[in-house]
């Protein structure tokens, strides 16, 4: 009897029409276009559009393209694994309205709340049910729309510069051939540092309702970062796991044919290139053109890669995150 594997048979992603540039931020908060790129490396973002794009919309795009790319109709989809911390509704989460717009009704869903490495999480369940002989189509997406609950004032401008909205997929498919497949995911976390980039509110453990006055007057519906903890943990975690991936499989960085890091800060992403000694054509970065997209980063930016060559039949891919939880995760792909 064969094994079974998992392989990504088609990508996709869906970002908003509207272009915010770090000039258009201006308007709200005492910044500027030079201290944005040299902190972040963001050029600009995209914002959803109130009454076009919600959380599903988006992930239902990103998914009709995968799935158009992979030759599948939606129906041969098994089941939906779904990444997002900004769901449109409390409960339900945005995984039942994709599946409604997508027209898959009957089938498993599952909602995961692992921000940023929210898509590599993702990914590795899907791998799992797929390696199981569960089910052979499964569809994984991370859909993200931050603009919305952003703190876009002097107070909030060091987190509301850096996030964007957008979604993106991935179609995995039941492969026995050895030599294209996801050849192994490797999962992190700790909660000691939960506090260290988290929005409190609204949690259910508070007195009385919660959403109440006193928590409006709190303010702590706005995201709180500790930005030194999180870049020191971030740029030891990433290489860590990274490493983690290689090392499982036999493999040494320089055999990498590329790295898609989550796209957080291109401060990060460079400290990691340059401990690793990864030349710039085996380090996609997208992030001047979409700020951090949180779950929707990593497919995104796989997305675009594809699209742009750099990712051929037989290339080592490599997958990293990390974010808040904290949580960090890899995925190696042999393409």
């Amino acid at each position: 009897m064969n094994t079974v594997y998992s392989s990504i048979k088609g990508l996709g992603f869906y970002v908003p029409d509207n272009i915010v540039t770090n000039d258009d931020l201006t308007q709200y908060m005492d910044t500027s276009d030079a201290w944005i790129q040299e902190r972040t490396g963001i050029k600009q973002r995209r914002y959803f559009t109130y009454g076009k794009d919600t959380n599903a919309s988006m992930g239902a795009a990103a998914s009709r393209m995968a799935l158009d790319r992979a030759g599948l109709e939606p129906s041969a989809v098994d089941l939906i694994v779904y990444a997002t911390i900004t769901p449109d509704y409390y409960f339900p989460g945005s995984a039942f309205l994709m599946q409604r717009e997508l027209g898959l009704e009957g089938i498993g869903v599952i909602d995961i709340r692992n921000q940023c490495s929210g898509f590599v999480y993702a990914l590795s369940i899907a791998d799992q049910f797929i390696k199981t002989g569960m089910y052979k189509t499964v569809l994984v997406v991370g859909s993200e729309i931050q603009s919305s609950f952003l703190n876009k004032s002097n107070e909030g401008r060091g987190v509301a510069v850096i996030f964007g909205d957008g979604a993106g997929a991935a179609v995995l498919q039941a492969t026995t051939d050895p030599e294209h497949r996801i050849l192994s995911t490797h999962l992190h976390a700790d909660g000691r540092y939960a506090e260290d980039l988290y929005v409190r509110d609204p949690g259910s453990s508070r007195e009385g309702q919660w959403i109440s006055e006193a928590t409006l007057a709190d303010g702590q519906y706005n995201v709180t970062m500790n930005g030194n903890t999180v870049f020191k943990h971030a740029v030891v975690r990433f290489m860590e796991v990274i490493n983690e991936s290689l090392t499982a499989n036999g493999y040494q960085p320089e055999d990498l044919s590329l790295l898609v890091p989550h796209q957080a800060n291109i401060r990060i992403s460079g400290y990691v290139q340059q401990q690793m000694n990864l030349p710039d054509e085996k380090v996609f970065n997208n992030i001047q053109q979409y700020g951090n997209t949180t779950a929707a980063s990593i497919p995104i930016a796989l997305t675009e890669a594809f699209e742009q060559g750099r990712i051929k039949p037989g290339d080592l891919v490599c997958l990293a995150a990390f974010g808040s939880g904290f949580t960090w995760a890899s995925a190696l792909i042999k393409w």
